[in-house]
């Protein structure tokens, strides 16, 4: 397995820490106390930057090596939508975003990767498009932002402000979700009509 590879089964071995520094664990008292403190909300953060900034680096590293293998390019996705959609529902128990919001970006990654498997029969490996990247992009600075909130932003006077901020961030990413699965969707047609 090459290194741009690894790079995303860490990223994906990383989710389920995120969460559990995120959301508190029913019947565990102490770990949910832990959970309210500014340390646990700042390893959530680390930990998202962490498995963003290996989603950069795998694919920086796979096209200056030419390491782009049909694995990557079927892993990759995959580790995205398990990153953000998880920390999405996180946001959702929190109370922080709308279910809408996890909703439409779920709708968007199922009818992707619908499309994505039509085109597999085909031995066709649909790689991430410029909006599918843009997408993905504005999800993890969204998330980031969120994450920050009760880190940094919550401290200032003016916290709405900094909330207000983050829920814009929230409907850009999700608005390009939609456009970027409609994209998809009108350029790889021919696997839909084929079946």
């Amino acid at each position: 397995m090459n290194v741009p590879n690894r790079l995303t089964l860490f990223r994906m071995i990383l989710v389920p820490f995120i969460v559990l520094f995120m959301l508190p664990i029913p019947g565990v008292p102490v770990w949910n106390a832990f959970i309210a403190t500014k340390a646990a909300k700042i390893i959530a953060l680390v930990l998202f930057c962490l498995a963003s900034l290996s989603d950069f680096l795998d694919g920086q590293i796979a096209r200056r090596k030419k390491l782009i293998t049909n694995m990557g390019k079927f892993l990759d996705p995959i580790a995205d939508k398990l990153l953000v959609i998880t920390v999405l529902v996180a946001f959702v128990e929190l109370n922080r975003i709308s279910t809408y919001v996890v909703l439409i970006v779920l709708a968007r990654e199922f009818a992707v990767t619908g499309l994505r498997l039509l085109a597999v029969e085909q031995n066709v490996v649909i790689a991430a498009s410029y909006w599918g990247k843009a997408k993905t992009l504005s999800q993890m600075i969204a998330i980031i932002w969120l994450l920050l909130e009760p880190v940094i932003f919550v401290d200032f006077a003016n916290y709405a402000v900094f909330q207000f901020i983050g829920t814009v961030l929230i409907i850009i990413s999700t608005a390009l979700a939609l456009i970027s699965g409609i994209d998809y969707l009108v350029k790889n047609r021919k696997f839909l009509t084929e079946h």
